[in-house]
């Protein structure tokens, strides 16, 4: 099988041209590329399929097997690859996933794709949408008990769930020990993805981000699009927001007007190979 190793800030998946390419099990597949050790190594795997309601589609799978609806960075990703290896000659494309359709604007430098623009469409806030168990109709800066703590959240789905933590310390966090105490805490019946921010100004933010079905990443494209909702929603930033993680920086604005968050950020390639099944 042809494969190409693709990262979004150091979130890094394997990409298969599924017009080429048949994969029979994509969750034990997902599970074999992504081994550190035995694999290829990656957060996921992500194959690209021909779609009846867009130009492409993403199918995405965790590290762990799991289905996942929706990967800012992977997606990101996947605008450069049907660009850059010449599934599409389109600067403006759609990409179907779990999520929806999302549109994506190519940023275009000597016949390679530099940077991408998503319309990530509208944040759901609705618990029961989300899903978190919750009393009210959004779900802003509400106390959890996590492993004997108390924690202040706020629920966004940016087509996957978020919870959105604010911590004194970003660096210093346990996250090996209080993102798994998230992830399958019992007020989030689909598991979580859960961000930690700290805030550093009006514009700019910090944060580390445990998903679900992967662990601690260097970026998630959707977690800091639910993070900058959430700083917004909470009155702690402007509505656009500079989104610092381990891999990179990503832009974020939140449209309210039109309630339409959008993601800027880069994509690389980082090998192309070919695996033995």
């Amino acid at each position: 099988m042809k494969f190409t190793k693709m990262q979004g800030l150091g979130n890094d998946y394997v990409y298969v041209n599924c017009f080429k390419e048949t994969i029979e099990n994509p969750p034990e597949m997902a599970k074999k590329v992504s081994n550190r050790n035995f694999g290829i190594g990656s957060d996921g795997l992500i194959m690209i399929n021909p779609s009846d309601v867009a130009d492409f589609e993403m199918e995405m799978y965790n590290a762990d097997g799991s289905r996942s609806e929706m990967c800012g960075n992977g997606i990101r990703c996947v605008g450069k690859y049907v660009y850059d290896y010449g599934l599409t000659e389109k600067e403006h494309i759609s990409v179907e996933t779990l999520a929806g359709i999302k549109y994506l604007d190519l940023t275009v430098e000597d016949g390679k794709v530099k940077l991408v623009k998503v319309d990530m469409g509208s944040p759901e806030l609705v618990p029961a949408n989300i899903p978190i168990v919750a009393d009210g109709d959004r779900v802003i800066d509400e106390p959890i008990n996590v492993n004997g703590t108390e924690y202040r959240m706020t629920g966004v789905s940016m087509g996957n769930p978020h919870a959105v933590v604010y911590v004194e310390d970003v660096k210093g966090l346990d996250i090996e020990t209080i993102g798994p105490a998230f992830e399958n805490h019992e007020r989030f019946p689909n598991r979580v993805n859960t961000e930690f921010v700290k805030v550093l100004d009006r514009n700019t933010v910090e944060m580390r981000v445990w998903e679900r079905g992967s662990g601690e990443t260097m970026a998630c494209g959707t977690g800091a699009c639910a993070v900058a909702v959430a700083c917004i929603l909470n009155g702690l930033t402007e509505d656009k927001v500079t989104v610092k993680l381990l891999g990179g920086d990503l832009q974020i604005e939140w449209d309210k007007e039109a309630d339409k968050v959008y993601m800027t950020g880069p994509a690389e390639v980082s090998f192309d190979g070919e695996i033995n099944l």
